[in-house]
C-alpha cells in the first residue's frame, strides 16, 4: 500500500528539478562515486553510436557529450528512427538535480483543428496523413542538444559531430534492420523525396551490407556544428525544410517564423513511489509516458510483487493494470500548456487503491472507462482519444564517470518519418499523433490540433532513485510507440521485483493490453503462460514486440551494468 500522500508524491520531482543552487540541500545527499573498474557506460540501438558515445566518454566529455555524438551518429546510420527532423525527451540526472526536457516537434501557427479531416468531413488516412507536409511539425532535436551541451557538456561542440560526419561522407554499412526497414516500406519511399536515399535507380532498395553515404546530411552537421542550432532554425536550412513542407501532396503550413520560434522546454520530472522503496520519474506532458508508467505501478502496488517472470497471476494483473492506465491516458493527456492535465490526480494513492479495487485477481475485466482523479481538472471529462499509432524512435541511456546520467528517448514517429527531406534531413511526422478528429461525441478532444501545440506521446525515457537516499539505480526507456509505457514498466518489474540484470529484464517477455479487446503476448511466449490467462479469462493475441530497451544499472556496490534489447542492434559498452 503506498504511504505517500499527493503533494509529497511530486515533491521529489519539484525539490529535484527547482532547487539548483544547492544540489545536497535538495536532495539530502552527495553523488555517490563510482567504482573506478566501471567509470561509465552507454547504450544505444546501433553499435556505430554507441562506439561514438563511448569516443566522447573516453575522451573526458560529459554523459551529455556522449548522448550528442549518439543521437548524431544515430541519425546517420538509423535513419527509419530519429534525427535532426525529429523531437525528443530527456531526463538529466547531474550532481544531484532532475530535470526533464521536451523537445516534441510543434505544431506550426497555421495549423487548424480540422486539418486532418478529408474535403468530404472524413478523416484523411494514416498513410494519407504521413506523406502530407501537414504531419510535419517544428524538429527539437538540434535545440535540445545545443540546449544540453551548454548547460551540461565539457567537450568542444564540434567535437561531437566528428564521427557523425565521418560516417555520412564516407559511408557506413547498411544494417541488418535498415534492410529491413527500407524493404518493408520500400512502396511508400518510393512515392517521397527520400526515394534517392534508400532506393537505386531501379526502384529496389538498398541491401544488407551495402555501403550508405549522405552528403547533403554531412553538410548541414557541418553547419550546425559551425554555427550551432541557430544555422537549422534560420537560414538555409529552415528555408529548405519550409520548402519541403510546402511540397505537393497537400503542403502543411510551416514557416521560416515557426521555425525560428521553437524552444526547448525545462518541465518538473514526475514521479511516482514503487513498492515503498524507490522513486520511479519519467516525463509528464505532452508525454503520456510517467503518468502512464505512474499509474501502472501504482496500481500494482495494491498487489503481491512477483516471485518469477513465468507468474500467470502477476502477467494478468500487469494486462489489467494496463488496461486501466490506458483508459485514463486516453481521456486526459495531452499538452498540458493547452489542456488541464490532472497529473497529481491521476498518481493519487488513494484514486489508484480504488481503481485497483476494480481488478479482479482471478478474471479478466471488460473495456475500461476512464475513471475521476480526485483534483479539479479530473472533472474536465473532454472525449477520449484511443489512436495508438506510433512507429520511428530510438533511446539512449548513459552514465558518465562523475555520476551524470541522461535517459533520452527520441523519434522520428513513423517509419522514416514523413519521408521529406531538406537538406538531406529526413523530417518527422509528428503531426499525426494528434487526434484527427477535434470532437467526438460532442466533446473536445484533449490531444486535438492547436498552433504552438505539441501532440501527446507515449516516450517515457526514466530514471530511478532509491527513495531514501535518492541514489541513482536505474535508467531505462524504449522506442515502441503506443506500447512503450508498457515495455518501460515491464523493465523496471524486471530490475526492481524481480532482481534481474539490465540484459535480462531488457529481454523479458512482454505483455500488451493497453484497453483492446485482447491481451496481447510477444510472439513466442510461453505456451504454458498463454494457457493459463486464457483460464483468467482473457482472449490471447501473439503479436511482434520490438521494443529496444535500452537500460543502465548503477548497483549498491557502485558497479555500472548495461543491458541493450535483443530485439534489436543495440549494445553497451562501458570501461
Amino acid at each position: 500500500m503506498l504511504r505517500l500522500l499527493v503533494p509529497l508524491l511530486l515533491a521529489p520531482a519539484l525539490a529535484l528539478a527547482q532547487t539548483r543552487a544547492d544540489p545536497e540541500a535538495a536532495t539530502g545527499f552527495a553523488p555517490k562515486p563510482l567504482a573506478s573498474a566501471e567509470r561509465h557506460m552507454i547504450v544505444t540501438a546501433h553499435p556505430l553510436a554507441t562506439e561514438a558515445g563511448l569516443e566522447m566518454l573516453r575522451a573526458g566529455g560529459s554523459a551529455a557529450d556522449a548522448m550528442i555524438a549518439a543521437q548524431l551518429v544515430l541519425g546517420v546510420v538509423e535513419p527509419q528512427s530519429s534525427g535532426l527532423g525529429g523531437g525528443a525527451f530527456a531526463l538529466v540526472l547531474d550532481r544531484g538535480v532532475l530535470t526533464s526536457w521536451d523537445a516534441r516537434e510543434i505544431a506550426p501557427a497555421g495549423a487548424t483543428p480540422g486539418m486532418f479531416l478529408a474535403s468530404d468531413g472524413g478523416m484523411m488516412t494514416f498513410l494519407g496523413a504521413v506523406a502530407s507536409g501537414r504531419s510535419v511539425g517544428v524538429p527539437g532535436v538540434p535545440r535540445l542538444l545545443e540546449v544540453l551541451h551548454e548547460r551540461h557538456g565539457t567537450l568542444p561542440w564540434a567535437d561531437l559531430f566528428a564521427p557523425a560526419i565521418r560516417l555520412a561522407e564516407e559511408g557506413f554499412t547498411v544494417s541488418p534492420r535498415l534492410a529491413g526497414s527500407i524493404s518493408s516500406y520500400a512502396e511508400r519511399l518510393a512515392t517521397t523525396q527520400s526515394a534517392a536515399l534508400f532506393l537505386h535507380h531501379d526502384g529496389t532498395p538498398l541491401a544488407e551490407g551495402e555501403t550508405m553515404r549522405r552528403p547533403a546530411l554531412a553538410a548541414t552537421m557541418r553547419a550546425i556544428a559551425e554555427g550551432g542550432a541557430d544555422a537549422f532554425y534560420s537560414g538555409d536550412i529552415a528555408a529548405s525544410i519550409v520548402a519541403a513542407v510546402a511540397a505537393e501532396p497537400v503542403p502543411g503550413s510551416m514557416t521560416a517564423e515557426d521555425l525560428a520560434s521553437y524552444e526547448v522546454i525545462d518541465r518538473a520530472p514526475v514521479c511516482m513511489e514503487y513498492r515503498e522503496a524507490w522513486l520511479v520519474c519519467s516525463m509528464g506532458p505532452p508525454s503520456s509516458g510517467a503518468t502512464t508508467v505512474g499509474q501502472m505501478l501504482g496500481l500494482l502496488n495494491n498487489f503481491p510483487a512477483p516471485q518469477s517472470a513465468a507468474d500467470p497471476t502477476f502477467w494478468h494483473l500487469f494486462g489489467e493494470a494496463s488496461r486501466l492506465a490506458y483508459a485514463d491516458r486516453a481521456a486526459y493527456l495531452a499538452d498540458a500548456d493547452f489542456v488541464a492535465v490532472p497529473v497529481a490526480g491521476l498518481l493519487d494513492p488513494v484514486y489508484l487503491t480504488n481503481r485497483a479495487g476494480l481488478i479482479d485477481p482471478k478474471r479478466a475485466g471488460g473495456k475500461a472507462t476512464a475513471g475521476t482523479p480526485p483534483w479539479r481538472e479530473g472533472r474536465l471529462r473532454r472525449s477520449p482519444d484511443p489512436s495508438l499509432v506510433e512507429h520511428g524512435t530510438s533511446h539512449i541511456s548513459v552514465i558518465d564517470s562523475s555520476g551524470m546520467a541522461i535517459s533520452l528517448t527520441t523519434s522520428v514517429e513513423s517509419a522514416f518519418g514523413s519521408g521529406r527531406v531538406a537538406s538531406g534531413v529526413l523530417l518527422n511526422n509528428q503531426l499525426t499523433d494528434f487526434s484527427f478528429v477535434p470532437i467526438r461525441d460532442g466533446r473536445p478532444v484533449a490531444n486535438a490540433v492547436a498552433p504552438g501545440k505539441r501532440p501527446r506521446s507515449s516516450m517515457a525515457p526514466t530514471v530511478v532513485l532509491e527513495k531514501e537516499s535518492r541514489l541513482l539505480v536505474a535508467l531505462t526507456g524504449s522506442p515502441g510507440g503506443s506500447r512503450i509505457p508498457e515495455y518501460v514498466a515491464g523493465s523496471l518489474i524486471g530490475l526492481l521485483d524481480l532482481g534481474l540484470d539490465p540484459a535480462a529484464a531488457a529481454a523479458l517477455t512482454h505483455v500488451s493490453h493497453r484497453n483492446r479487446d485482447a491481451l496481447a503476448l510477444e510472439e513466442g511466449f510461453d505456451p504454458a503462460l498463454g494457457e493459463a490467462l486464457t483460464s483468467l479469462g482473457h482472449a490471447i493475441e501473439q503479436q511482434p514486440m520490438t521494443s529496444g530497451l535500452h537500460i543502465v544499472v548503477v548497483t549498491p556496490e557502485g558497479r555500472i551494468l548495461g543491458g541493450a534489447d535483443p530485439r534489436r542492434e543495440g549494445i553497451a559498452a562501458g570501461d
